[in-house]
Formats: structure tokens, sequence, C-alpha cells
């Protein structure tokens, strides 16, 4: 069972790195409609939709990447506080 929480840990954390990704090809013109970037942007978009509705930008930044990655942080710690919690 614990082994499922390590699992499910390393898969959030590489979710995370995907919207890190995603969030720093806004910072280069016509990145996000390449093939790519689209690609990444189906994956991101879903789970960045509830965060970008909640927090309105604050002028030209948006800080939604921020409150959505320290949340699925959240997540990973407790994945992994579950999967000791299983040994």
């Amino acid at each position: 069972m614990s082994q499922l929480f390590v699992v499910l840990a390393n898969v959030l954390q590489l979710y995370m790195y995907v919207i890190i990704v995603y969030v720093l090809m806004s910072w280069f013109p016509n990145a996000r409609e390449s093939s790519f970037g689209q690609l990444i942007g189906r994956l991101v978009r879903p789970y960045m939709e509830p965060f970008q509705r909640i927090i309105p930008p604050l002028g030209m930044i948006d800080i939604s990447p921020i409150v959505a990655i320290i949340t699925l942080q959240l997540a990973i710690s407790g994945a992994y506080q579950l999967a000791r919690m299983f040994i």
C-alpha cells in the first residue's frame, strides 16, 4: 500500500514539473501555440482553470500557478505521509 502512495507522489511531482514548464512557456512568444505547447496545455489547463477563476491576476501577473503548485506540493507531502503510515 505504501508503494502506491509513493508512486502517486512521484506522478504528482512530475505533473508539477509539467506545470512549471507550461508557466515558463508563457515567457516565449508562440511557445504555447506549438504542438508541444498545446499538448502541455491540454494536460495543465483542467487543473489550472479553477485556480484562475478564484484568483484574479494582479495587473499583468497571474499568481494562480503559484497557488496551484503549492496545493500540488501539499498533496505530494500528504501522499508521502500516507506512505509512511503504511510501512
